[in-house]
C-alpha cells in the first residue's frame, strides 16, 4: 500500500478496519458452514483456497494501484478512496476465508462439551501466537530480505502446504505452483513517465526508487512518488528548489556561517551535501530514520560531506537526547504528503529552541497544494507560541519555508548579510530577503494532545480538488 497511498493514520485505519470486519464476517459464515460441514476436508479446502488468493494479491492489486495513483495525480480524492476501497476488498476476501477456519477448526476439535473450554482456549492460544510470529517475520525477515511479493508468496505457500496435509497427494500441485511463483523476478514496482528509474527497492520504512531524468538530473522519490525528497544536478550543489533556501535562510539572523546544523528528515543528502561544499567548516548532523536512503544518497545523489554524522534515528526521540548548540535545526521530515504530527506541535518546537545555540534558527519546509495555505497558518502560530519571531518564504508554488528565532531575526539583516556568502548563494540571499515576510495570520496552535495534522491536509487537498 504504501508506494502508492503513503503510510498515513488514515490509510492504516482503512486496512485494518477493513481486516476487523472480513474476519468478522469470516467468524460468522465459518461457525455456519461448520455445523453444516464439520469435516477435515471442507475446512482444509477452505484454507487452500485462501492460499491462492493471497498468492494472487500482489499481482492482482497492481493495476487498482496504478490506477489509484493517476487518480491522486489529478487530486481526484473520490476516484482515490473508491480505487483504494478496491484493492482492499481484494484483501478482504481470502481474509474473511481464513476467518471462517478458526470457527471451524474449533467445530472439529471440540469432542466433548466439558472440554470445550479447554479446546477454545488452546486454540486462541494458538491462534494469538501464530499472528504475532507472522508479523514478526515479515516485517523483520522476510520484507526486508525478499520484499513485499515474495513474502505474501511465502504465506500463501504455507498455508497450501498445511491443507495438502489435510487434503490429501491430489493438492500437492498447489503448493508446487506457488513454490514456482517464488522463483519469478518482481520487476518494477511502478513506472516512471519522467525518465529512467535507476533503483527502487522497499526498504524496511517505505518504498522508495531513484529516477534519472532527461536532463540528467536525478531525483529521489518515496512511496507514492508525488513528491520529490532530494534532487541532484550534475555538476551542481544548488537544485533551483526550495532545498536551496536552507543555505541562505540561516544568515537572516546571524553573519557567521553556521557552525552546527542539524537536519531532521536528510532523505538523501540534498542540503548536507550543499552545506558540505559552500560551509565545509560547518558540522552537519543529519537525523534520517531510513538508513538506506542515506545508502541511496552516497550511490546515487554524490552524497559527500566529510562533516556530516549521519543518525538512523526518529527525529523527535534523538533531538530531545541531543547535546544541542545548533546555529540551525532544519525540519523536513515528510511521508509525502502528511508531515508526522508529533513534529508540528508547541512543545517539539520548544525543543527544537532549547537545542539552538543563541541566535540559532528553526526552519520548517511546508509542503502544501497550490493556493493551500491551512497547514501554513498552523504551523506558523504554532512557531510562534514557541518562538518571539516567525517569518515566512514562500519559495515555490508548493513550498513555503517558515523560519523562527529570535528579535534579531529579520530580511533586512539577511540582505545585509547576503554579500558575505558564497558567490552562487549571493543571488538566492537577496531574493530571498526580498521575499521574506511576517507568518500568516490565523491558525491554531497544535499541542501533542491535538494535533490532527492529517485531517488538516486532507481537507486542504479536497478544497483543491474542487477548484
Amino acid at each position: 500500500m504504501a508506494p502508492y497511498f503513503g503510510a498515513s493514520t488514515i490509510v492504516w485505519a482503512n486496512t485494518i478496519g477493513v481486516v476487523l470486519v472480513a474476519l468478522s464476517i469470516g467468524y460468522w459464515f465459518g461457525g455456519r458452514y461448520a455445523d453444516r460441514h464439520p469435516h477435515l476436508r471442507g475446512l482444509c479446502l477452505l484454507v487452500l483456497g485462501a492460499s491462492l488468493l493471497i498468492a494472487v494479491i500482489p499481482f492482482a492489486a497492481r493495476p487498482f494501484l496504478n490506477f489509484s495513483v493517476e487518480a491522486f495525480d489529478s487530486v481526484s480524492i473520490g476516484t482515490f478512496a473508491g480505487s483504494l476501497f478496491g484493492v482492499l476488498v481484494l484483501v478482504a476476501v481470502p481474509v474473511t476465508m481464513l476467518g471462517a477456519a478458526s470457527p471451524w477448526a474449533v467445530r472439529l476439535a471440540v469432542g466433548e462439551m466439558d472440554s470445550a473450554g479447554e479446546v477454545v482456549g488452546r486454540l486462541y492460544a494458538i491462534s494469538t501466537a501464530g499472528s504475532l510470529l507472522g508479523t514478526m517475520i515479515s516485517a523483520l525477515l522476510l520484507i526486508p530480505l525478499l520484499g513485499t511479493q515474495r513474502t505474501f508468496i511465502v504465506f500463501a505457500l504455507c498455508l497450501a502446504l498445511v491443507a495438502t496435509i489435510g487434503i490429501g497427494w491430489r493438492a500437492v500441485a498447489v503448493p508446487a505452483a506457488l513454490a514456482l511463483v517464488l522463483s519469478l523476478p518482481v520487476g518494477t514496482i511502478k513506472g516512471s513517465g519522467e525518465g529512467e528509474v535507476l533503483f527502487e527497492a522497499e526498504t524496511t520504512q517505505q518504498y522508495a526508487r531513484v529516477v534519472e531524468r532527461d536532463d540528467g538530473s536525478r531525483a529521489l522519490e518515496l512511496n507514492e512518488g508525488q513528491a520529490v525528497h532530494s534532487l541532484y544536478r550534475p555538476g551542481s550543489y544548488l537544485t533551483g528548489d526550495y532545498w536551496d533556501g536552507h543555505l541562505v535562510l540561516p544568515a537572516a539572523a546571524d553573519s557567521a556561517p553556521p557552525r552546527r546544523i542539524a537536519i531532521l528528515g536528510n532523505a538523501g543528502g540534498t542540503v548536507a551535501r550543499a552545506f558540505g561544499h559552500y560551509f565545509p567548516q560547518t558540522a552537519v548532523d543529519a537525523v534520517e530514520i531510513d538508513s538506506e536512503l542515506t545508502d541511496l544518497g552516497r550511490r546515487f545523489l554524490d552524497l559527500r560531506n566529510p562533516r556530516m554524522t549521519v543518525y538512523d534515528e526518529d527525529a523527535r526521540p534523538w533531538l530531545r537526547a541531543a547535546e544541542g548548540g545548533y546555529d540551525a535545526i532544519m525540519v523536513d521530515a515528510y511521508r509525502q504528503p502528511y508531515i508526522p504530527f508529533y513534529l508540528t506541535t508547541e512543545e517539539f518546537f520548544e525543543l527544537t529552541r532549547e537545542r539552538l545555540a543563541p541566535g540559532g534558527v528553526t526552519i520548517v519546509n511546508v509542503g502544501h497544494p497550490e493556493g493551500g495555505d491551512e497547514l501554513e497558518r498552523v504551523l506558523g502560530r504554532t512557531l510562534a507560541a514557541a518562538f518571539p519571531r516567525v517569518l515566512r518564504y514562500p519559495i515555490e508554488d508548493t513550498n513555503t519555508l517558515l523560519v523562527a528565532g529570535e528579535g534579531n531575526l529579520s530580511a533586512a539583516r539577511l540582505r545585509g548579510d547576503a554579500g558575505a556568502l558564497p558567490p552562487d548563494l549571493q543571488p538566492l540571499a537577496r531574493q530571498a530577503a526580498a521575499a521574506l515576510e511576517p507568518r500568516l495570520p490565523g491558525g491554531e496552535v497544535y499541542t501533542d494532545d491535538h494535533a490532527p495534522v492529517e485531517w488538516l491536509i486532507d481537507e486542504s487537498l479536497l478544497e483543491y480538488a474542487n477548484e
